[in-house]
């Protein structure tokens, strides 16, 4: 069926970028090479991984500060290695966490008035795999769970509230490229470099479902198709042409529907619009930025148009929907990171043409807001709910302000000695899981590293002070020397 003959209100959806002034302009955005999107973003706050000269960093920027960014911003600078993914608490606008090369994942707080300087403390500190951790996820109905992916091929699912990791999974062979929650956050669906799709119970860690996914060697993406059991996935095939795919989640030995896209390289970050059943797909170092309508029915998308850049995109965040401005008709938000020296992120809105400026309820309906449907303990126990819906009639006003229940001032870190805020009587109680178990030898690994760092700083320490009580010497009693060298005679 060609598009032609078919009905939508979404065809005529443009893209349109923000004036130079409401850029962010001088940012010096990430080199590396993982294939992150480098970006996230909320109602209140932009945050974009940046280049530092050791360590590493990202910028956090109050939305409406746009223009020119000083060099100097104030940064958070506390992981030891190259920052490689950020999100977002759903839940808290001033929350967010972080993942690192140097094997960590760090919960940070931002005030609402921004960074007055670096911050170097985070909330908590999340110690337990072995290896470079490259993504984060927060989940998507209840509140402080966590999980994290790293290059030691394991998932681990934190709570938060607790600082410890609650769920291993170990059925990856190889790297985790990506991972996404469905709707009510009951299943997890991954994509491996052993090119296999998995969809998995995030709380016991079994595969439920499985499959072979793209034949390419390159990076892969997946997502959930809204409420609906089927999924996402963009990738490469054998001739390196990057393509994407949708399937049944009941039955991912072939997909139902596919698209062959270009021969260009860079890997592709798909993304789902829910409320209006579109999706969008930008490839890293491409310009242009596709999207198509997703049905229920034969052939399961239609193409709609593409948004075209002469300037390459090195990361993509979006806004989510209580940001948007409905007065605009906008029904998605990109900001995307330009490459090269100019270091920009440029705001670029999905517009739905109205002639009217009021607002539209058959393209704005209810949608998920900010308030959580689950704590981390229902969850935890077995509880599965559907996200709280809200309206985006009028302006964005959270009524709900969730605070992290955590077990130590939120002022001080988690870890400050490799202990995650239990007292002595929690560390000498017996583990009764194999989850605890692992924990437990998380935190006492963590804790000996931190001791031996200790030591070390100390032993130097003691080196300076004793050169330092020489020199004061030689200073203090030039005649001392002379008169020991003459006795010695």
């Amino acid at each position: 069926m060609s598009w032609k003959l078919r009905s939508s209100k979404f065809r005529h959806v443009y893209g349109s970028p923000a004036r130079r002034e409401r850029c962010y302009e001088g940012l010096r955005i990430s080199r590396s090479a993982h294939e992150g999107e480098f970006c996230a973003v909320n109602p209140k706050f932009l945050a974009v991984v940046t280049d530092a000269a050791c360590g590493g960093c990202f910028t956090v920027i109050r939305l409406d500060e746009t223009g020119k960014i000083d060099p100097m911003i104030p940064k958070v600078i506390g992981h030891q290695g190259a920052v490689l993914d950020v999100k977002w608490n759903p839940f808290n606008d001033n929350v967010i966490a972080s993942c690192s090369e140097d094997t960590s994942v760090r919960i940070w707080y931002i005030p609402d008035d921004g960074l007055e300087d670096n911050l170097s403390e985070p909330l908590m500190s999340l110690y337990g795999h072995h290896r470079r951790v490259t993504n984060v996820l927060w989940h998507p109905t209840a509140e402080n769970i966590l999980l994290s992916s790293a290059y030691d091929h394991k998932i681990l699912v934190w709570n938060v509230n607790t600082g410890q990791a609650v769920t291993i999974i170990t059925c990856h062979t190889d790297t985790i490229y990506s991972m996404a929650f469905n709707s009510d956050g009951s299943l997890l669906a991954t994509t491996c470099k052993d090119r296999r799709i998995r969809v998995i119970d995030p709380r016991t860690g079994s595969v439920t479902r499985e499959g072979q996914g793209h034949t390419g060697l390159k990076a892969s993406k997946v997502l959930f198709l809204g409420t609906s059991k089927r999924l996402l996935t963009t990738g490469f095939n054998k001739l390196s042409k990057r393509e994407f795919r949708i399937w049944e989640m009941d039955d991912l030995s072939r997909p139902l529907a596919h698209e062959d896209l270009d021969s260009a390289s860079g890997a592709m970050f798909p993304f789902y619009d829910n409320d209006t059943h579109i999706l969008f797909i930008a490839g890293k170092g491409d310009g242009n930025i596709r999207y198509y309508e997703i049905v229920t029915e034969k052939p399961y998308f239609y193409d709609l148009a593409e948004f075209k850049s002469s300037f390459p995109q090195r990361g993509l965040g979006f806004m989510p929907k209580r940001g948007l401005n409905t007065k605009r008709c906008e029904i998605f938000r990109f900001y995307k990171l330009h490459s090269g020296a100019r270091g920009l992120c440029e705001p670029v809105s999905m517009i739905v043409p109205r002639r009217s400026d009021q607002f539209q309820e058959d393209i704005y309906p209810d949608t998920p807001g900010c308030r959580p449907s689950l704590s981390a303990e229902e969850w935890l126990g077995g509880y599965n709910r559907p996200p709280v819906l809200m309206s985006l009639r009028g302006h964005y006003n959270p009524s709900y302000t969730p605070k992290l229940h955590l077990n130590v001032p939120i002022t001080k870190p988690m870890f400050t000695n490799g202990h995650d805020g239990m007292d002595a009587t929690d560390n000498l109680r017996s583990p009764k899981t194999e989850n605890e178990l692992r924990s437990m030898v998380f935190r006492q690994e963590e804790e000996i590293r931190n001791l031996r760092e200790e030591l070390k700083s100390r032993d130097v320490r003691i080196r300076q002070l004793e050169l330092e009580l020489q020199n004061y010497k030689k200073r203090e009693y030039p005649d001392n020397r002379d008169r020991e060298e003459s006795m010695e005679i």
